[in-house]
């Protein structure tokens, strides 16, 4: 039989690691598009991501950005020019 110190040490490493473990994977959720440097600049209905950067890639040269990031994890999808 286990003591009671023991018991709870355990426990209490359990409770820590069930807190820590929602706690960093939903940071992850909360990134940026990849990289640093992107500026949200509207959002649009595109039949793909690849249509999307393709023709968002005029506009945001136009602005003095050089790339763009096309979020298709959404039907409207955002779009990011840096």
């Amino acid at each position: 039989m286990k003591s009671w110190r023991s018991r709870i040490g355990i426990g209490l490493a359990v409770g820590a690691a069930a807190v820590s473990i929602p706690l960093s994977a939903a940071s992850a959720f909360a990134a940026p598009p990849p990289g640093d440097g992107w500026v949200p600049v509207g959002a649009e209905r595109y039949p793909s991501k690849a249509q999307c950067e393709a023709t968002e890639l005029q506009y945001a040269q136009a602005n003095g950005y050089h790339e763009v990031w096309c979020d298709d994890s959404q039907a409207i999808m955002p779009i990011y020019n840096r």
